[in-house]
């Protein structure tokens, strides 16, 4: 007598099914597996519409997943706004953009209250910031006192009007882009500010064969430069998202990789080639975005090569070089790459 169980024969199986081939038991996809094959779909998406900016793209993810906000810098044509609005339509929740102008005040950022002269009492006009996706376009074109309207929203998901707090919908993430400081007519964005950015991703230009095949893509039967987008779908809810989140909040990190990373960290406050290193913000940082690589990955644990290779991403607009260093050419990645080759990764 055969005891091997047929599937199709017994449709009531549940949590395994059984290989009528091998005998072997399959048990189904996790969550977790569901879910990560649902980021790879995003992150396809938005591979597919910004042509060779893939470590990019990842690392704008990784942000999402781990409740982080984005600093985007490149020059002008690299498609950073291109960026935010792909992963604003893989998102199925709020989009809204502000345009950071010279004449932008903070009232335009965070609403303001006006008085309702037919009901007779205060409203409350909610600005762009009431949202679940951020676009702040060209962030570093306003002066201090607009770019400063983020500050509290930022870190506490909430903005103060008239001395009351209003919440913000969850989950909210800024996607700031910011043009290079040597362009005219930047402000440098003040370092409290710089501060609760998770990450700072620097666009650089594609590769010929990459520019080529975007070339071809946007130009070739299309009228404009949307096209690129257009066929993105939806990929998460808000209310996925939040789950996802938590579940990145709860990948296991060993205490020795939790004080590789705060090495990593406080090496920036005593190396010789930096003049002010990173806070202890950095070290949550950190920490949270090698759980979001972790958990891109496939994995329930953290490894010390997920603190090592997005160190720089998290460290880059935290800290400043001295000026000696700077004169003679070095940049902040050069400097971050030679301290975190001093520094001994745990090996166990």
């Amino acid at each position: 007598m055969n005891d091997t169980l047929n599937p199709d024969e017994n449709p009531d199986q549940d949590a395994e099914t059984v290989s009528a081939v091998s005998g072997d038991t399959v048990s189904p996809p996790s969550d977790q597996e569901l879910t990560v094959n649902k980021l790879r779909t995003l992150l396809a998406q938005v591979n597919a519409a910004l042509v060779g900016q893939q470590q990019v793209v990842k690392h704008v993810v990784l942000a999402l997943l781990s409740n982080g906000h984005v600093l985007l810098e490149g020059v002008p044509g690299l498609g950073k706004t291109l960026l935010v609005r792909a992963l604003a339509k893989t998102f199925a929740g709020d989009f809204k953009r502000i345009q950071f102008t010279p004449d932008l005040m903070p009232s335009d950022v965070t609403g303001h209250v006006v008085f309702d002269m037919q009901n007779k009492s205060f409203q409350m006009n909610h600005g762009p910031v009431f949202t679940n996706l951020l676009l702040a376009d060209e962030i570093n074109r306003a002066p201090a006192k607009s770019q400063a309207a983020l500050l509290e929203v930022m870190q506490e998901k909430q903005v103060t009007t008239e001395g009351e707090s209003r919440k913000v919908p969850l989950p909210f993430m800024v996607l700031a882009t910011q043009n290079p400081l040597e362009q005219e007519g930047t402000y440098p964005l003040p370092e409290a500010e710089l501060d609760r950015f998770l990450i700072k991703v620097v666009i650089d230009f594609p590769s010929a064969a990459d520019e080529i095949k975007l070339t071809k893509l946007i130009t070739q039967g299309h009228v404009g430069d949307n096209s690129s987008i257009e066929s993105i779908q939806a990929t998460l809810s808000a209310a996925e998202l939040l789950t996802v989140q938590q579940e990145v909040a709860n990948i296991a990190i060993d205490d020795q990789v939790v004080d590789y990373a705060v090495r990593i960290v406080r090496a920036t406050r005593q190396h010789p080639s930096i003049f002010r290193g990173a806070g202890s913000r950095a070290c949550i940082a950190l920490v949270r975005i090698a759980k979001a690589n972790a958990y891109l990955e496939g994995r329930n644990f953290v490894l010390p090569d997920d603190v090592k290779k997005l160190s720089t991403a998290v460290l880059r607009h935290r800290i400043a070089l001295t000026p000696d260093v700077e004169i003679e050419g070095m940049g902040t990645h050069d400097v971050l790459q030679q301290m975190l080759a001093d520094i001994e990764a745990p090996r166990q």
